[in-house]
């Protein structure tokens, strides 16, 4: 994909566009979701803002990381597109940054990560129990969100939000369901399917609001989605290679984190699918029961000798084309939606 669009900052390309709309989406957004998170009970409020990095485990305030905020971005920036007032789609932002730290709350207890954003997992500092219960909360708070907003979209808003919600709760189970598998036995297209429900259908979900938050028709809406999806797609495909092949130091993870625990994500289903000499060094490396850093390193040369690494990265330009397809049937004339080029061309050039 050629990105040669801006985002209406003639001093920056793409990716320091898509770093200005992440900055001030997250100064429009923060302060409604602290607001919003105050009404949480108790222990449950203690846990997430934590986890949001706005307080220390003993309670102390913390300048911490809150996270890049690519989706509700998405959100006010397909509002914008679409002809419609940013600022009224805020609370729609609000309720997708909502819905995606749930996910991540109970990504990383059935995950067993110990950190994320360079500071330890809320379930290591406060317990399997209560970082679940968090997240549960936290994603009936997003659709109550909703449901209080007295726009005119926000009905449809929230049933889309929740329709997502269990798709995005398919696609976990299906992506636990795979540990359960030989790695030779998972097919790309099940991963692909897969990786559509846990990552894209959230995306398409923040463009899909955004659509309707600023009027737009039921073409435009489902354009929207289909542009999100795809993006999705390429999003975990850039992220499955920074399990790999990030660098901890920004990645705040282990380093080739995902190799550790096994997965089988994309890169390494493509390389297993190879039959490749390579593909066979990495299906056995993978029955091991564990890892040492030096097995890392050689599950991480097999997957790059495979293909693999080639593969995914191949994907996710191709995802993106794709992704523009879409964008083009709701914004014919795509300069009215250059932050949303600007936030594709992040995704898939971003490192962490």
């Amino acid at each position: 994909m050629t990105t040669t669009h801006t985002t209406g900052d003639p001093k920056g390309d793409g990716m320091e566009g898509a770093a200005g709309l992440l900055a001030r989406t997250r100064a429009a957004v923060d302060p409604r979701l602290r607001t919003t998170v105050e009404s949480l009970p108790g222990q449950v409020r203690r846990i997430a803002r934590y986890h949001f990095g706005w307080e220390q485990a003993d309670g102390t305030s913390a300048e911490g990381n809150a996270g890049k905020a690519i989706r509700p971005a998405l959100v006010l920036a397909a509002t914008q597109a679409l002809g419609g007032d940013p600022r009224q789609a805020e609370r729609a932002a609000t309720a997708i940054e909502l819905a995606h730290n749930f996910s991540l709350l109970h990504d990383d207890v059935i995950d067993e990560d110990p950190t994320r954003r360079n500071r330890p997992t809320a379930w290591t500092v406060f317990g399997v129990p209560d970082a679940i219960i968090t997240g549960d909360a936290m994603c009936a708070l997003a659709l109550r969100v909703l449901a209080e907003d007295p726009h005119p979209a926000s009905a449809k808003a929230s049933a889309r939000l929740a329709a997502c919600v269990i798709e995005l709760c398919a696609g976990q189970q299906a992506d636990c369901a795979f540990e359960n598998r030989a790695p030779q036995d998972v097919t790309i297209e099940e991963c692909l399917t897969m990786a559509e429900a846990k990552t894209g259908a959230l995306l398409g979900c923040a463009c899909a609001l955004g659509a309707l938050y600023a009027g737009a028709g039921d073409e435009e809406v489902e354009a929207m989605d289909a542009f999100g999806r795809e993006a999705g797609l390429a999003f975990q495909l850039i992220d499955d290679l920074i399990g790999i092949w990030g660098d901890p130091a920004r990645t705040g993870k282990p380093v080739g984190a995902d190799l550790v625990a096994h997965k089988k994500s994309l890169p390494v289903v493509a390389a297993m699918a190879s039959g490749t000499p390579a593909a066979e060094e990495l299906a056995e490396l993978y029955r091991a029961p564990a890892m040492d850093a030096a097995a890392v390193r050689r599950a991480a040369d097999a997957v790059e000798r495979a293909g693999g690494r080639d593969w995914a990265q191949s994907q996710a330009a191709d995802r993106m084309a794709r992704a523009v397809d879409h964008l083009s049937r709701a914004v014919p004339e795509l300069g009215a939606a250059d932050e949303l080029l600007a936030l594709a061309e992040f995704v898939t050039r971003r490192t962490r």
